[in-house]
């Protein structure tokens, strides 16, 4: 029954929702989502570089991590800058095993954005694995910084006086300050009649 519906479908014949659907002639996949015989996404000239990317990324995703560096490899030749790509190439190594190259590729993240938390906590896991146990704190350490450091614009841009000092409406909205009425004390104070003199 199930054949008998498919095959309905692909004929053009009308379904039982009123829907008609035309069988195409050959099916095959557009160029960013040809396959190439070990089944990952292949990389053809005609993709952009972030399909690129996606396509080493899918075969990381599948543990073909061997495809997916040469893949990142083919992003960072036409783009040195992709720092994504940079950083995805350095954990790739990683999980082939070069620690070396992890550890070679991270540093030219980390060139890339010196400050970036991910970059340090990578480097942190590179020389873990290494066995540089120092270098490996000092990363996680720098880690740590990064985060702090982020956590600390994310606050100082939601704080209200932010706000308003980027807005000058909310500026106009401010109540005045308060006046403060100074008072001057007397040279001289009068006699006070309910003490007693003694």
């Amino acid at each position: 029954m199930l054949q008998n519906n498919k095959r309905r479908l692909w004929h053009g014949e009308k379904c039982r929702l009123g829907c008609l659907i035309s069988a195409p002639d050959k099916i095959r996949l557009r160029p960013p989502l040809a396959t190439c015989r070990s089944g990952g996404l292949a990389c053809s000239h005609d993709m952009t570089l972030q399909e690129q990317y996606d396509a080493a990324l899918f075969d990381f995703s599948r543990g073909d991590f061997a495809t997916a560096v040469e893949k990142l490899q083919q992003v960072l030749a036409a783009d040195a800058a992709y720092y994504d790509a940079q950083l995805a190439l350095g954990m790739a190594h990683y999980r082939l095993g070069d620690f070396a190259a992890a550890i070679a590729e991270g540093h030219k993240a980390e060139a890339l954005r010196p400050k970036e938390q991910l970059v340090h906590t990578n480097l942190s896991l590179f020389y873990m694995k290494s066995g540089d146990k120092v270098t490996a704190e000092h990363h996680g350490l720098q880690a740590r910084i990064a985060g702090w450091r982020a956590e600390n614009q994310a606050a100082q841009a939601s704080s209200p006086d932010t706000k308003m000092a980027s807005d000058p409406e909310m500026q106009m909205a401010r109540p005045a300050p308060p006046t403060v009425k100074v008072v001057r004390m007397p040279d001289k104070f009068p006699d006070q009649p309910w003490k007693k003199k003694s």
